[in-house]
């Protein structure tokens, strides 16, 4: 996997995105949110927005960063979400999640859904998630990992070789993600088809004197919030 793998590969699901992973797996997207604590105000980054696909489960008192590294689905997502209807909607950028363009511990909250196996360094984007996360705040990953069963197991190991082609890596590991983020997640909920896909819950480090505030608002020079 590489980037230029990817945004061809997402290139290619753009214009059908929507109905090939759409209501298929919207239960786990609507859970993770679920999970996040909104807030009014609190600001939560989503890794792999996508077309946007969540960002109506949002509650409307919180803002919402999202970022993608395929401008065909940023398109989508800001032709139908950057709208009055949506406040939540703060900003949809063109940006690259193993080298995210944010201070430190300028997110309330954090979420990558179906992403992680994806990206061509997951170990790198998952840094990059809990450094600008706050002290004490929860990271949320939402994924397919290779199965245990036997017959499926198989499946993806078969699929594999094609992982560039596909745009994500069948037989993902679940052990290998948690050996890169270090600490075990604290709370894994199965979904979407008997859960076959699962939500891991994760919390950044707490301070161990007062609190840390996030950082103020912040535009990156030279990056438009909207472009």
């Amino acid at each position: 996997m590489d980037l230029n793998s990817v945004q061809r590969a997402y290139r290619f699901y753009a214009p059908i995105y929507d109905y090939a992973f759409g209501k298929i797996v919207n239960e786990g997207r609507r859970r993770a949110v679920a999970r996040l604590p909104q807030k009014a105000g609190d600001r939560i980054m989503e890794v792999g927005v996508g077309t946007g696909l969540s960002l109506p489960f949002y509650e409307k008192h919180v803002e919402v960063h999202g970022i993608d590294v395929s401008p065909e689905m940023l398109d989508k997502a800001r032709e139908r979400f950057l709208r009055p209807e949506f406040p939540q909607v703060r900003e949809l950028r063109n940006m690259d999640a193993h080298k995210l363009e944010y201070p430190d511990n300028h997110f309330d909250a954090t979420v990558a859904m179906y992403v992680i196996s994806v990206v061509p360094d997951p170990e790198a984007v998952m840094r990059e998630m809990f450094r600008v996360t706050r002290p004490g705040g929860p990271v949320l990953v939402v994924n397919h990992f290779a199965s245990s069963h036997k017959f499926l197991r198989s499946f993806e190991r078969r699929f594999a070789p094609f992982s560039r082609q596909l745009g994500f890596r069948p037989d993902f590991s679940l052990d290998g993600l948690v050996k890169t983020v270090g600490r075990e997640p604290e709370r894994v909920t199965r979904v979407n088809f008997g859960g076959y896909w699962k939500i891991l819950e994760f919390t950044t480090e707490p301070t161990e004197v007062g609190e840390v505030e996030c950082s103020p608002e912040f535009v990156s020079p030279g990056t438009p919030a909207v472009s």
